[in-house]
């Protein structure tokens, strides 16, 4: 063992393992979302098969249906495309909203020092795809501009969809990073669209919406989980936020936000992580899933691929998706441990960050919202964005699948490592080693 003074400060180590509690939270979640991955692809191609099949048609006109045209009134009057876009998804941000709460407070993002690589490289994994969308688009003249967000958010279930399928098993730093990633990722996204993609604005709605929000936070603070108070809460707080014109998700985030995280003083987990382990299935299984299906549909039949593939918004895309995002992940961390003399985990290398990066790639729920909301849903800019959104993220994810098998057998002696108990008390020895 080397000899060192009192004085003497251990480099920072990037990418470390967690304790054994926000292991095991981890790995709860990461599995949850692995099997929504795998229904978000599901539903992707079931779409993709049936709006490129005679039967087409059919599939155009169920996502332009509208269950209640009586709902003008409230501008509820919405097809079931835009309920799955608006409604379904607010359920997915109101998990994100309980997920970005409960690291703030008791996760990674309380510790400046640890918060601190997660954060730069979302940041990075943001502005570069942005920037390469702007100059791509601009280089061919400048139509498009608008999408310029498109390429900047990471889908996380997608992401581990595609870690199962090529059996991956990442070392739980690693997962652990990229899931960080992910929540800061849709942290800024939120921002980005309650900003920049907000027409038409209508300050009463929103002022109106706060009494339920109100309301919702007074009921969860004193642990009040009455589900026939809180859903009817929630439902009126989203519908008043959806005719402010503020995309209707942010009321799932803002709901998510009122929730504590710290345990009562009875003890147990905090309602934060009861009602996420209540809600993520749902929105795993089911919300992002069902708006996958109707996200994902677009018709190549009769369509100049040529023309398609030339296209400044579908390049921009997909250089965004493939090129920013690995550039911006990989060379923001990789530039934060240059200049604070961070040194990587023990058995991590900078070609598992350069997986994990073009994992980042993968850009699916949020990159088609963002797409939707810049062009409008259906418009032939819209339909171009979903074809590049595919195929970046068919590109990323070939690539990152590429980089991490190289290094699967060194992941899985890892990670049987970092679950072996050989004295069969419930938590692997990992965590209770002692360091000297």
């Amino acid at each position: 063992m080397t000899n060192r003074t009192p004085h003497t400060r251990l480099p920072e180590r990037l990418l470390s393992r967690r304790s054994w509690p926000e292991a095991r939270f981890l790995a709860d979640v990461l599995r949850t979302e692995t099997v929504g991955g795998g229904l978000l692809l599901l539903g992707a191609v079931i779409a993709l098969a049936w709006a490129n099949s005679p039967w087409r048609s059919a599939y155009a006109e169920l996502g332009r249906w509208v269950p209640w045209p009586g709902g003008g009134a409230l501008h509820l009057d919405l097809d079931l495309a835009a309920w799955a876009a608006d409604g379904l998804l607010a359920i997915f941000f109101f998990v994100v909203g309980l997920e970005l709460k409960r690291e703030f407070v008791a996760g990674d993002l309380r510790d400046p020092r640890r918060a601190t690589v997660p954060v730069v490289a979302a940041i990075g994994g943001m502005l570069v795809p942005a920037l390469c969308y702007v100059a791509v688009v601009l280089s061919t003249g400048g139509a498009g501009l608008r999408g310029w967000a498109i390429p900047t958010a990471t889908d996380i279930a997608f992401a581990l969809a595609v870690l199962a399928v090529v059996s991956s098993h990442l070392p739980q730093g690693l997962r652990a990073f990229l899931l960080t990633l992910a929540v800061v990722d849709d942290l800024f996204a939120i921002i980005i669209i309650a900003v920049f993609y907000t027409a038409d604005f209508r300050p009463l709605p929103l002022l109106a919406a706060l009494a339920p929000i109100a309301v919702f936070a007074l009921l969860v603070q004193r642990r009040r989980t009455w589900w026939w108070a809180l859903i009817p809460l929630a439902g009126l707080a989203w519908a008043l936020v959806h005719a402010s014109g503020v995309h209707a998700t942010v009321a799932g985030v803002l709901l998510g936000f009122t929730v504590p995280v710290l345990p009562s003083r009875a003890g147990g987990p905090g309602l934060a992580e009861r009602l996420e382990h209540r809600w993520r299935p749902v929105s795993a299984g089911l919300a992002v899933p069902v708006f996958a299906f109707f996200a994902a549909g677009v018709s190549l039949v009769d369509v100049d691929l040529g023309a398609v593939l030339t296209d400044p918004v579908v390049l921009g895309v997909a250089a965004g998706l493939v090129l920013g995002k690995t550039v911006g992940v990989f060379g923001s961390t990789f530039l934060l441990a240059r200049f604070t003399r961070a040194e990587l985990d023990e058995e991590i290398t900078w070609a598992d960050l350069l997986g994990l990066a073009l994992l980042a790639g993968i850009g699916f729920t949020v990159s088609l919202l963002i797409g939707e909301l810049a062009f409008g849903a259906g418009s032939p800019e819209d339909d171009r964005v979903k074809t590049a959104v595919l195929l970046g993220s068919l590109i990323a994810a070939t690539l990152a699948s590429t980089v991490l098998l190289r290094r699967n057998r060194v992941y899985r002696r890892i990670s049987e490592r970092e679950s072996r108990d050989a004295d069969g008390d419930g938590i692997p020895d990992v965590y209770q080693e002692r360091t000297t």
